[in-house]
């Protein structure tokens, strides 16, 4: 059991050092209070940590390998990457990410997300903008309309309840 124990704390300590943002260096050692966090929301308040005083730059000068999102400020990029997609697609970060190579384009969730990102903005600045007579002078959709916390996109939508009238 023991042993057990220190190799996923160990593989902890590991998945931190890995996940740091590029522009910042790797900690040389990591203390049990900074030990690996136990939920995405304790990731991503480790991730705001690190980059503290860089919030505003663009995401793509602090984190590798941001395609999708270039010119988004770095802390603004977390919340969207949790509310934005973590949230509505209802997953952990580690569905999209490796969360041992943050960077990495291995998954191909992450690519199916990069993906859907543009169909999204398709959809947004193409074709909503020029249908007339919506009630949203701004109409738009997200990861939401069609996912709606689930991993896979609803494909139907429950029937109405009937209210009896």
């Amino acid at each position: 059991m023991r042993s057990v124990m220190v190799a996923v704390f160990g593989g902890s300590l590991l998945m931190i050092g890995l996940a740091a943002p590029a522009a910042f260096p790797q900690p040389s050692a990591v203390s049990a209070a900074d030990a690996a966090p136990q939920s995405d929301s304790e990731l991503i308040a480790a991730l705001r940590k690190q980059i503290q005083g860089k919030e505003k730059q663009p995401a793509e000068t602090v984190f590798k390998n941001i395609q999708i999102l270039k010119g988004k400020p770095a802390g603004a990029l977390l919340s969207i990457m949790d509310i934005g997609y973590r949230g509505s697609l209802g997953v952990r970060c580690s569905y999209c990410h490796d969360p041992q190579n943050w960077a990495s384009d291995d998954k191909s969730e992450k690519r199916v997300a990069r993906e859907m990102s543009n169909m999204t903005r398709d959809i947004n600045e193409k074709y909503l903008k020029s249908i007339q007579g919506l009630k949203s002078e701004t109409p738009v959709v997200n990861c939401t309309t069609c996912h709606r916390g689930q991993e896979k996109p609803a494909l139907n939508l429950e029937p109405a309840p009937t209210t009896g009238h």
